[in-house]
């Protein structure tokens, strides 16, 4: 009993080892979690300790099938720290239970860009899984468990030493697990594990939420908005009153991009650099993207309804089924037909369902162009050939009209067809980065056939263009490389935060604009552009200032809590001088204006994951039935009914 009791404890002290090990080593490898103090980097060594005693504790209740159990619990667990590891790499962030969601709807369209961010080395974290198979097969043969002390003792030291990781985590992060919007601090303080465990029950917690929602919830939201509301400036209102809109979400365009030559000379975006310099275009230089693990999607929420995304998962996944007041719903009372052109297929990030709640009239997806391969590139249609085939369909819509277009070219990991660009990579040494400016000057390319082909048409002078970048196309994991680019030593965190500026441009023919300084985010569009459309968003319950207002805000938040501004910067919890780049000692406007973003959050997640739209109505807003829309496809112009379809109603593009 005694020989058997050491054995299969031994055999259990051998996987935990190796499994902790393993981890700890990811972490240093893979993550880039900011730590700050010895007592991080402790917490950080110590806290996959207590998630193996407590998984693998469990396989000892299975008696003779422990060691299978085990080995099984140790790939599943694998498995998990993996899949972070390849998300991360790409993302900078960790996979949370909405994500997962996010991977089901999404699944079978993400081709190269997972298999780019995998390595023959990746083998490494599943080591310890083929070491165990082999002790079991050798050494620990006959090895079984016979009594459930060994499991007890298991759970006891792995209670233990969670708390023990808790309570110095909440001595160096006070209040770490109800006000943290970063998961960096949750993995460095707790674990991969221990966060996804806690995610799980964060997940279950809030979809519950609504369910206990009513109207009351609303008020303290209003207040709010009403004490932060920013008047339209006068000068700009309604100047574009009755004109057509086209928003164009231009892929993981991120503003350094803008002026910047490559070692020949050449320009990366020449045709939006000229845009800049147009008399009838504002250029917002200080913009930065607000999304989360949504990304494109969320820049999409973001623009049309002056919400913030989801700290966890993508609304358009997790949320599509709520009320929501956005900007096509909105322009629909003003007389606006709605359209969506997007060279990739309909439920890619759920957008079939979810443009019916924001109220669109029509989305021509991948089913409406001409999806040859040579027109094909990883996401969907290239851009030129997108722009190309949009035409004729923008044509045919009743004006006024709001339109959104999506491309998808400049897309991670930037590999461009050897036809489709002679323009030269980078020189860095990092492929990702040395073909992000082939694939960004396609893009231009792209948008200034497509500026001509709208004069062509005669639809120009009548439209107000909205070009933007979704959100950042080189990671973090990039940084030794970026630094090249823009000629510094290191990516210090306050050019790193400086480095998510994205794009904005409002093009309006006839109307002077210019290179706008003010600092904003993404949220912040939407009452930009209905102002200038003549239309008051007072009664509306955004989180958005109007860029042009002259009581704008100047800062914008990040999802994860920080902020930027043109004074002070905070990253990670630290407060920097924006303008030297300096560690500040005194955080007093810090704190400020992090109250301000810690509220605006806080407040936005309550509208999103309560569905608090759905008890308020702003005023002379005529609410939208997301079951009136279909969106068929082409077989309907044809009469033919759609195999998706539940209804006998047929597309009509006139």
């Amino acid at each position: 009993m005694k020989k058997i009791s050491k054995s299969h404890i031994s055999f259990f002290i051998i996987a935990v080892i190796l499994f902790w090990i393993k981890t700890y080593a990811a972490y240093q490898i893979e993550f880039n979690l900011g730590i700050d103090n010895n007592l991080q980097e402790f917490l950080l060594f110590i806290n996959p300790l207590s998630s193996a005693l407590f998984f693998f504790g469990i396989a000892l209740l299975f008696k003779k099938r422990a060691k299978l159990v085990l080995i099984i619990t140790n790939f599943l667990l694998s498995f998990l720290l993996y899949a972070n590891i390849a998300y991360y790499r790409f993302f900078n962030d960790f996979i949370t239970v909405p994500v997962l969601m996010q991977t089901k709807t999404n699944a079978g369209q993400l081709g190269d860009s997972a298999l780019s961010l995998m390595s023959p080395f990746d083998i490494f974290y599943f080591t310890d899984f083929f070491v165990l198979i082999w002790l079991a097969l050798t050494i620990f043969k006959n090895v079984t468990v016979d009594n459930r002390r060994s499991f007890k003792m298991a759970l006891l030291f792995a209670i233990t030493i969670f708390f023990f990781n808790l309570g110095l985590a909440e001595k160096d992060r006070p209040q770490l697990l109800t006000r943290s919007f970063d998961r960096n601090y949750l993995v460095k303080y707790l674990g991969a594990y221990n966060f996804t465990i806690y995610n799980v029950i964060q997940n279950i917690r809030s979809s519950s939420q609504r369910a206990l929602a009513d109207s009351s919830d609303v008020t303290e939201i209003e207040n709010y908005r009403k004490a932060n509301y920013d008047a339209p400036n006068p000068e700009y209102f309604g100047k574009a009153k009755g004109m057509n809109v086209i928003y164009i979400s231009m892929e993981s365009t991120q503003s350094f991009l803008i002026d910047y030559k490559m070692p020949d000379g050449q320009e990366v975006t020449p045709f939006l650099n000229s845009l800049v310099r147009d008399k009838n275009t504002f250029y917002f230089e200080n913009l930065f993207h607000q999304t989360g693990q949504g990304k494109t999607s969320d820049a999409e929420f973001l623009m049309e309804n002056s919400l913030y995304p989801m700290a966890q998962g993508a609304v358009f996944v997790n949320k599509a089924q709520n009320t929501y007041h956005a900007l096509p719903a909105i322009l629909k009372g003003q007389g606006y037909t709605s359209a969506v052109f997007h060279g990739n297929y309909k439920t890619f990030w759920n957008r079939n369902v979810m443009y019916k709640a924001l109220g669109y009239d029509y989305f021509f997806d991948a089913e409406y162009y001409n999806m040859t391969d040579e027109h094909v590139k990883n996401y969907g249609l290239k851009d030129i050939p997108f722009f190309e085939e949009s035409i004729p369909m923008l044509k045919s819509l009743k004006q006024p009209f709001y339109t959104k277009f999506i491309t998808l070219s400049n897309h991670f990991p930037f590999e461009m067809d050897p036809e489709d660009t002679d323009f030269p990579a980078g020189d860095t040494g990092n492929k990702v980065v040395d073909q992000y400016f082939q694939a960004a000057h396609y893009m231009d390319q792209a948008l200034q056939q497509f500026f001509n082909d709208l004069k062509e048409a005669g639809l120009y002078e009548n439209t107000m263009i909205v070009m933007y970048g979704d959100h950042y196309g080189i990671s973090e994991n990039h940084n030794e490389a970026m630094a090249k680019v823009l000629g510094v030593e290191e990516i210090t965190p306050v050019i790193s935060a400086n480095l998510q500026r994205v794009p904005l441009f409002i093009h309006i023919p006839g109307v002077e604009g210019g290179v706008q300084k003010q600092f904003g985010g993404q949220v912040d569009v939407r009452p930009t552009v209905l102002h200038l459309l003549g239309i008051d968003t007072k009664d509306y319950l955004e989180f958005g200032s109007d860029l042009l207002s002259k009581n704008h805000r100047n800062w914008a938040l990040f999802r994860n809590g920080d902020f930027v501004s043109p004074e002070v910067i905070q990253v990670k919890g630290n407060c920097y001088d924006s303008q030297t780049g300096d560690l500040l000692e005194d955080t007093t406007v810090c704190k400020n204006i992090a109250e301000s973003v810690n509220t605006e959050l806080q407040m936005s997640d309550e509208i999103v994951y309560k569905d608090l739209l759905r008890f308020y109505k702003p005023a002379g807003f005529t609410p939208i039935n997301p079951n009136d829309y279909e969106y068929l496809g082409p077989k309907a112009l044809k009469g033919e009914k759609s195999s998706d379809s539940k209804k006998t109603e047929t597309t009509n593009t006139n």
